[in-house]
This record gives structure tokens, sequence and C-alpha cells, in this order.
């Protein structure tokens, strides 16, 4: 058992000063308000937040941090320069580049990772020895980074996607499909929860599921959580009208894939029908601030969909930064870039979406909170730093940055300290994996 005391913290009804918990087993417990500290209690300087989800991840996309920016061009060019990156890959490689990434994450203030994984596959598209060992190298880089992952292990079947129907895979593709869903559905169900670790399910696209697969993944899904990017990018919806008639979001839902267990990534180009149709079923929505803007994709309807009824999330996505509180304030100033409104998202609003929203949409649901019974995950937010000093408390997350963050415990488990994770340097740790893969 452990016991702590924080001059503030984000409770479930706010931020709230003189706080006290204890945790016991890896929960929160006698979580007490209005207290002085005592005896025996660690003092936690700063404000504390409950643990921080990253809802949408490709770890590897890391690799081409400060690389893609010389010849312009859009997210399809860019997409050229992620799949050379994906060819290099192996189990090692993978699994060394991953545990830098999650350990960055981690040290950033992440506390649970949503991977979403379909580099399946040898380079020749082949299953290796071990059908999911590049899904096993993930959950092993998560293990040793001290973060929570849900793999979210992707469905892919089609190269694409253009009005006369869905394209046959590039070469590069062929690592990233089983060929068929009864084949994926098989590799898949030899992968274990544990007591950090989910399975769960994804459809990369419409563009890469064709829509007489998408019944089949239903039914594989169960109740798991179900991801899929959704409207990223007006060709994807351009092609999905062309082909089907139907809108990428009435192609879900045609197919029953809507609901509260599934979570659209991005979802930036909707219709009014689509948005209503999201809120209808109350499904979630990850929104990925950083990467919409750094991919040219567009700002995405973010306070319409809440307002409709979907739960939104955050999500780092392809790693142009590593930072949940530029991801959490990128929700609010897209939309004051939209609207030329301010406060289209409350303080207590945007905490809940990068919390306990982002916790839920993972298969965590009792996580993302700081309260008797829940997951005893939580961030210290340095309040003395030069970004955050003379900040009001309820108010940190605005002036923080990745950079002060303190400490950050998961499952009662201290995995940063004074700003340093238990690996050591994140910074060490991706450069030695990215010498290895030659991108360095």
């Amino acid at each position: 058992m452990s016991a702590y005391w924080a001059a503030y913290a984000w409770l479930p009804d706010g931020c709230r000063a003189g706080v006290s918990f204890e945790v016991h087993h890896g929960r929160f417990a006698q979580v007490r308000v209005g207290v002085e500290p005592q005896d025996g209690q660690e003092i936690l300087r700063g404000v504390i937040l409950p643990g921080l989800a990253n809802g949408h991840s490709h770890a590897f996309h890391r690799g081409l941090r400060g690389r893609t920016h010389a010849a312009g061009g859009s997210f399809w060019t860019w997409r050229e320069q992620m799949y050379a990156l994906a060819a290099r890959l192996d189990p090692d490689s993978y699994l060394d580049l991953a545990r830098a990434v999650f350990a960055e994450m981690a040290q950033a203030g992440y506390t649970v990772v949503g991977e979403f994984h379909y580099l399946h596959h040898d380079q020749n598209g082949h299953p290796y020895a071990d059908p999911n060992v590049m899904g096993k190298a993930l959950i092993q880089a998560a293990t040793d980074a001290g973060v929570r992952l849900t793999l979210l292990d992707a469905c892919y079947l089609a190269g694409g996607l253009t009005a006369t129907g869905h394209r046959p895979l590039d070469p590069i593709q062929t690592r990233f499909s089983d060929g068929d869903v009864d084949h994926w559905q098989a590799r898949v169900s030899l992968l274990n929860d544990s007591d950090q670790i989910r399975i769960a399910i994804a459809v990369h696209s419409v563009r890469a599921v064709p829509a007489d697969a998408l019944n089949k993944i239903d039914k594989a899904a169960g109740e798991r959580p179900l991801h899929a990017h959704l409207s990223e990018q007006p060709a994807e919806n351009a092609a999905t009208q062309a082909f089907y008639g139907r809108t990428p979001t009435e192609l879900l839902d045609d197919h029953g894939l809507l609901g509260r267990r599934t979570t659209v990534v991005h979802a930036t180009h909707l219709t009014d029908t689509d948005i209503k149709t999201l809120g209808r079923t109350q499904t979630s929505a990850c929104i990925c601030p950083t990467t919409e803007r750094d991919l040219a994709d567009g700002i995405g309807p973010a306070r319409r969909l809440a307002d409709a009824g979907s739960l939104l999330t955050l999500g780092s996505d392809q790693q142009a930064v590593i930072d949940p509180f530029e991801e959490l304030c990128g929700v609010e100033l897209h939309e004051r870039l939209a609207t030329g409104e301010r406060g289209r998202f409350t303080p207590a609003e945007l905490i809940m979406i990068a919390s306990e929203a982002g916790y839920r949409s993972l298969g965590w649901s009792e996580g993302g909170r700081i309260a008797d019974g829940a997951l005893a995950d939580f961030v210290v937010v340095r309040s003395d730093s030069v970004r955050t000093t003379g900040a009001r408390p309820d108010q940190i997350a605005y002036a923080a940055t990745a950079a002060d963050v303190d400490q950050v415990v998961v499952a009662g488990q201290v995995i940063v300290r004074d700003g340093r994770h238990r690996l050591g340097s994140p910074a060490r740790l991706l450069a030695a994996a990215l010498d290895q893969l030659g991108a360095a």
C-alpha cells in the first residue's frame, strides 16, 4: 500500500484542493478531499491528473518525424515514405523502436496506448513462424515501458478503393494482410488479454476492407473495442460514394459496426447526416490534432460530434508530436480557428476527453479517473516550471507540455520519476533503434 497527498488533483467532479489517496493492489482507495497531509504520505508536487490515454498510435511512424517535409505533397505522398519505412521493419527492430516510442509516450504522460496494428507479416507478405510475432513485439515493448496497451489488430484486405472497386494489394501492403477475414480472425484468436494488455479489433478503413467482409468482422469483434479509420481524406469519401453510393459512415452503419464499443479515428470530413449517425449510435471519435494538421488533413467537427452524442478521445497517430497536452489543447484551438470563438470545450471536458473517455474507448472502463476502486494510473504535472508558473491549477493543461510531467504511475507502479523514465533516456533508445533501421 502507498499513500499520497496532493495540493491539487483532478477528480471526476473537477479540480479539487487538498487531496489524499491510497493505492492498494493497483487501485485507488480512500480518496479524500480538503485534507491536510499526514505522516507517511508521499507529497506530490504539482497538479495530479488521471492517467492520460493515447487512443490511436502507429508506433513505427515515429521513424518519420522531421524527415517528410522537404518536398511538400499531401497525405498520399507522405504515405509512400511511411510504406518505405514499414518495408524495413522486422520483429527485432519493431520491438526496439516501439519500446523507445512507448517510453517516450510514458515520459510525456500517457499511461495507456491504443496501438493500431497492421504490420503483421514478413517483408514478402508471408506469416512468420509465430504469426503474431510482430504484435507480440508491441506487447513486449509496452510491458517494458510500463504502459497499458490495447492492441488494435487491424484487418486489411485490399490495396485501396476507386470508383470501379477495390484495388489489389501493393507489394508492401501484403505485409498488412491475412488474405481474408477467416485467416485474420484465426491469427488474432491466438492473442490473449493480461493485466496490462487488451486485445481488440480494427477495420483499417473502408478503403482497405470491402463491404462484404464487414459483417464477419462485426461478429468476430464480439464485445471487444472496435476501431476504424474514417473519412480522414476527401478522396476516401469520394471513392466510397462513387462505388457504394454511401459515405464511409453510412457503410459502417449499414453493416452494424457503429455503436458504443466502436471508435472512428479522425472523422474529419463528415456530412451532417454522418455526424447525426455517429452521435445517435454513441460511436466514439478519436481526434488526432497534431497529425491532422501535420498531414494537412483538415479540422474535424469535434464540437458538433460531441454535441450529437459521440464520446471524443485523443491520439498521437503518426507521432509527429508525442505530447498529450498538445493534443488536448489542439482540439480546442482548432475549434477556435474554425469558428472564431474561444471556450468551445471547458477545461473539465478536455481532461475527460484526454483521460476517462480514452480509457473507455480502449476497453479499460475502470481507468482514467481518480476515484475509489479505479485503476491507479495518474500523472503529476509540475506547477513551478517556466511554462506553468502562475497557471491556475484547473487550467494548467493549457500551459503545460510533456516536459512538465514529473511523475507517472501505472497500476500503482512508478514508471517516471523526476521526469525520467525507468528505462533511462527515450532519446537514447530512439537513436539506437533508428540507427538500426538506417533512419537516424
